[in-house]
């Protein structure tokens, strides 16, 4: 039977988190949002996508805090530092605070800028697909508007998957040097 004074201390609230973060991140870069965008018309897939980004970039933004506010710190010359003092502890400068505070930095920038940048102009293409009477997505040519819609959506698309990746990145990182103390 396993030993549940464990549940004492932050390790295993810290593993559920890390835990937490990576399969969201990855069921919904490469399963939930693939499938959704195969599956439903793009306007369904738009309004499922709008509702769902806040949420998954809170979700995101939140658990790198969780992340460090759990950190059960290693023995040093000096003592454990846990939590966040261990996180910001020299020792673990790149191997924790780097891609923790990557992780974190990438998330919040798609929660409170390019997220709502990007529905925005989801919404002025909606409207300009009123007025000109045509998909943002239909077969060119497309009025001047639309073009520079288009063009601008698909920048802050990019900018938001990048941002995405970065972060998964970062968590995987993280999760190497989660890896190397269970060794």
């Amino acid at each position: 039977m396993p030993d549940l004074s464990i549940l004492k201390t932050p390790a295993p609230y810290h593993i559920l988190t890390y835990g937490t973060l990576l399969g969201t991140q990855f069921f919904q870069t490469f399963v939930g949002g693939v499938v959704a965008f195969r599956a439903l018309p793009r306007p369904q897939f738009a309004v499922l996508q709008s509702k769902m980004f806040p949420i998954y970039f809170s979700l995101q933004t939140a658990l790198p805090i969780v992340l460090a506010l759990t950190y059960p710190g290693i023995p040093t010359p000096l003592g454990t530092a846990s939590g966040p003092a261990g996180v910001l502890a020299d020792v673990n400068r790149w191997s924790v605070l780097a891609p923790i505070l990557s992780a974190f930095a990438t998330s919040l920038a798609n929660l409170l800028v390019v997220g709502p940048a990007t529905t925005r102009v989801m919404g002025e293409r909606r409207q300009q697909e009123t007025q000109d009477g045509k998909k943002s997505y239909d077969p060119a040519p497309h009025s001047t508007e639309m073009q520079r819609l288009n063009k601008l959506f698909g920048r802050l698309h990019s900018v938001s998957t990048l941002l995405n990746l970065g972060g998964f990145a970062a968590t995987i990182w993280y999760g190497i040097t989660i890896a190397e103390r269970l060794q």
